[in-house]
């Protein structure tokens, strides 16, 4: 089934320390949802409000709902991040946690 370029993905982050960790809620056209996790895990939900609920006890703010003021009390620049980018799901796997402040 092709139907990604129907859904609508919606990123979301968890700052722990110097470190982001993104998930990626997709919502499918029947309405259903899934995150992929930052372990390449994809979780399947019945609603975009479940996942969302999930997303939100896990202590995650959807990305697009971040100011600068927001993202400077997390320790980061909106102007310094971004959502990782990949063209499969596999492929950002390894991008889904991300150091803050250099690279190892």
């Amino acid at each position: 089934m092709n139907d990604i370029d129907t859904c609508a993905d919606q990123w979301w982050l968890a700052s722990l320390g110097t470190t982001l960790v993104w998930a990626r809620l997709r919502v499918r056209p029947a309405g259903t949802a899934e995150v992929l996790d930052s372990d390449g895990n994809t979780l399947s939900y019945d609603s975009e409000d479940t996942a969302r609920a999930q997303l939100f006890d896990a202590e995650f703010v959807a990305w697009d709902g971040l100011d600068e003021e927001d993202a400077l009390a997390r320790g980061f620049s909106l102007h310094e991040v971004q959502p990782p980018q990949a063209a499969s799901d596999a492929g950002l796997r390894g991008r889904m946690v991300q150091s803050l402040g250099g690279r190892a």
